[in-house]
């Protein structure tokens, strides 16, 4: 995975300033995310615009608990939204969050699950509006995977409650290690001989991101929880459209996750026909690399 530089980065005017007088700082992300802080004061990373991929749709359900009884270990996720200008919170933004299950199936669409279809559902979908501290919270399932990619949530923020201003939209990753021992050992999870094809070192989404966009993960007495931070420019504008179930863009009829081939360089399914890594390749990309 490439280094955090390739990541646009934002400092406030004061923290630019400083780092000029004292010769120069790289900024570098930590585990969670848009905010560290070093010798010269703080600096602000700019998250990186992630494609929103083909299951995205408004279902306007203000909730913090997502999991409409889906099955899947129980997650805590804890957003927190900056401005990138000058690292304070934000409050008031409307934080969307919206996955796949335990098995890689995604709400409100035809060709999903093992009936053929989730329309009209929508679990693992919601919205919350960050407090003064600038954080929003969800309750959900650990994502599971489908072809072509690693697993991930997808998070957009708006500045208005009615979620016309996008001013950012992403996607959360989740260490590699820890994933692969749910998705061979949590039943909820197990797929009957089935191995995931894309890990976070070999999906071009997860790549372009950066380590920003990697929550930092806690093991609780009875659920996993996720802290991030997300640094947004109020100015910016995520512009690509909502597909919504059955409407022009979205998924063809029949699709399970992405297509076979994926959706090509750069888009949701990353690079097509994934090579699936096994035995000492695999270990060596799931686990963390020291920087050279």
């Amino acid at each position: 995975m490439p280094h955090e530089t390739k990541i646009n980065i934002a400092l406030s005017r004061r923290s630019a300033l400083t780092a000029g007088l004292f010769g120069g700082l790289a900024a570098v992300a930590g585990p969670a995310g848009a905010r560290t802080t070093t010798a010269a004061g703080e600096v602000c990373l700019i998250t990186p615009q992630a494609t929103q991929g083909p299951y995205w749709f408004d279902p306007k359900l203000e909730r913090a608990d997502i999991t409409e009884g889906r099955k899947g270990l129980p997650l805590r996720i804890a957003i927190r939204v900056l401005e990138g200008a000058t690292c304070a919170p934000i409050r008031d933004a409307r934080v969307d969050v919206w996955h796949c299950d335990a098995q890689g199936v995604y709400s409100g669409y035809e060709g999903q699950g093992p009936t053929g279809s989730t329309k009209g559902e929508t679990f693992l979908r919601g919205h919350q509006p960050t407090g003064a501290d600038g954080v929003a919270t969800f309750l959900t399932v650990y994502p599971g995977w489908y072809q072509g990619r690693t697993p991930h949530v997808h998070v957009k923020v708006f500045l208005d409650e009615e979620g016309t201003t996008n001013v950012l939209t992403c996607q959360l990753f989740f260490p590699d290690a820890l994933s692969e021992w749910l998705f061979s050992n949590a039943p909820d999870y197990v797929r009957g001989g089935q191995t995931r094809d894309t890990l976070n070192r070999t999906d071009g989404i997860a790549r372009g991101q950066g380590y920003s966009t990697f929550g930092a993960i806690s093991e609780q007495a009875d659920h996993y929880a996720m802290t991030v931070t997300l640094g947004v420019d109020r100015a910016a504008r995520s512009e690509e459209g909502g597909f919504g179930p059955g409407e022009p863009g979205g998924p063809p009829p029949g699709m399970m996750g992405p297509p076979p081939g994926g959706f090509g360089p750069g888009g949701e399914g990353g690079p097509p026909h994934q090579q699936v890594l096994t035995g000492g390749e695999r270990i060596a990309a799931i686990l963390p690399k020291a920087a050279s």
